[in-house]
């Protein structure tokens, strides 16, 4: 099995070169077709999920009569990638992203006419207001004493010479209780991620804070939709990532005074940039070596193997204690009040999304409790699973013959003695197929933990994106990573029929 393992891995890396190399070529993409506002009637317009470029441009797409469409992404990253495909026109974003983006993607230009001016705070739950109190405080202490503008300094470059004024923020308490700072740290310069660790001007500012009401910050990089709903759930102190006043946002959250103004510009195509083309290797090395980009794969991989070994515990124990259950109320009429509560259990987890799920669990039913965003995954998916596994289980003791049962009652022997050596055994080899296949969907449903802002394989990808812009070999290397461990559990499966059926021959 190890040795098959070993095969199809360098299959895979065979494959991963191949097509690499392919990538490497041109394409055909159309040249841009926005040079003003005016431009965008009847435009494709992406924008990232949730942003003031979201709030603006669905006003644009509501418009009677209108071809203008909306693309909304996750990412500020996806949006930029689909622009450069030509799946898009243009791109509404914050001016600051927007040039970090043209640095990286030489291929891409702002449109010198801006689309609207917006201001920045951070944002607080509306029944915390002693510490949206103490957050004003520190941001006039800051604003007041320059650090504020040193830490914007640092970042932004002087429009006129070109050049930032070097400075960082180093936090002062060390200890005690918590400020927990919910960002999304794909938004250069704002939060974003350097050698592995996030980095920015609201990361800065989140420590500045921290000081001055005397607290150590935590961060929490989740996505960016889910950090007003983490602030207001309480999973969060406070949010910080770039956040523009609206009416909207202020009915469900409380906003600081703002630390900072900025403005929303469109990134389009540029056709007369020179395209310069990467080899294959230069690509690896941006997307793995540099900054050692690849640990963020080796620990979501982790992540990802913890979650599935645990969670699939957790789903064949109570899945096999449900079954047994249901088939004892099925054959005989036993534990009527149980087996109704079980059925209900496994109509409502069978019958709502496994991503709905997920949030509930982490945002409702632990919102007041400090536990571990890992433990959170391990028992949504746990529970998940075990419904699945319930009626496998139990469909597998069903489908022995009732002879069986007949017989061994006329022997005289006892449920538990049955059920033990005649009927669990011949169940097990029946079901075992539709076990493993649980296990290994099981498996690829823990690719949206990223949702909590847990690390696993996909997020660990999607960081690598944000920091390449580069779509291709993340994903591919993603989807490598699980075809391997898919084969890995299936060959393991497969193993433990042939140890079963020993016993036929």
């Amino acid at each position: 099995m190890i040795r098959s393992a070993k095969r199809l891995l360098v299959l895979c890396l065979m494959i991963l070169g191949m097509l690499g190399l392919s990538s490497c070529g041109s394409s055909d993409i159309p040249p841009n077709r926005v040079f003003t506002t005016d431009d965008l009637e009847g435009k494709v317009i992406g924008v990232q999920l949730g942003t003031t470029g979201d709030i603006y441009a669905a006003d644009l797409e509501a418009g009677e009569n209108t071809t203008t469409r909306v693309e909304r992404y996750n990412k500020g990253a996806d949006a930029v990638s689909s622009l450069k495909q030509g799946k898009i026109d243009c791109v509404i974003i914050d001016e600051q992203p927007a040039k970090a983006f043209v640095r990286q993607n030489p291929e891409l230009r702002i449109l010198e006419e801006e689309f609207t001016l917006e201001e920045y705070a951070a944002v607080i739950a509306k029944e915390n207001t002693d510490l949206l109190i103490s957050v004003n405080q520190a941001l006039d202490e800051l604003r007041k004493d320059g650090t504020l503008k040193k830490i914007i300094d640092n970042y932004i470059p002087d429009e006129e010479t070109g050049e930032k004024i070097p400075f960082t923020y180093e936090q002062k308490v060390k200890t005690g209780d918590k400020l927990v700072m919910a960002t999304n740290a794909q938004f250069p310069p704002y939060e974003f991620y350097e050698d592995g660790n996030i980095v920015g001007i609201d990361v800065e500012i989140g420590r500045a804070i921290a000081d001055r009401v005397g607290r150590v910050l935590v961060i929490d990089d989740i996505e960016f939709d889910a950090i007003i709903s983490s602030v207001s759930s309480g999973k969060a102190d406070i949010g910080l990532a770039g956040f523009t006043v609206t009416d909207e946002r202020s009915q469900q959250i409380n906003f600081s005074d703002p630390y900072t103004t900025s403005k929303q510009v469109i990134l389009v195509r540029d056709d007369e940039a020179i395209k310069e083309s990467q080899s294959f290797g230069t690509k690896l090395y941006n997307n793995f070596v540099k900054e050692g980009r690849w640990k963020f794969l080796a620990q979501g991989l982790l992540n990802t193997i913890i979650i599935t070994i645990l969670a699939i515990l957790i789903g064949v124990i109570m899945g096999f204690l449900m079954a047994l259950v249901r088939v004892a109320h099925d054959k005989n009429g036993n534990h009527k009040i149980l087996n109704f509560f079980v059925k209900v259990y496994v109509t409502v987890i069978r019958g709502t999304p496994m991503m709905i799920q997920l949030l509930i669990i982490y945002y409702v039913i632990f919102s007041s409790v400090d536990v571990s965003k890992l433990l959170v995954a391990i028992v949504a998916f746990g529970l998940n699973s075990s419904a699945y596994l319930c009626e496998v289980i139990r469909s597998g003791i069903m489908s022995i013959d009732e002879g069986q049962f007949e017989a061994a009652k006329s022997l005289g022997l006892g449920y538990q003695v049955m059920m033990k050596s005649i009927i669990l055994p011949q169940a097990l080899k029946n079901v075992l197929p539709a076990i493993g296949n649980e296990f290994i969907a099981l498996l690829k449903e823990t690719s949206i933990a990223g949702y909590i802002g847990l690390q696993d394989l996909t997020r660990g990808g999607d960081i690598i994106r944000s920091l390449t812009y580069e779509p291709y070999l993340p994903l591919i290397t993603v989807a490598i990573v699980y075809l391997v461990l898919v084969l890995l559990l299936t060959s393991l499966v497969s193993w433990m029929e042939r140890r079963l059926k020993k016993n036929e021959r």
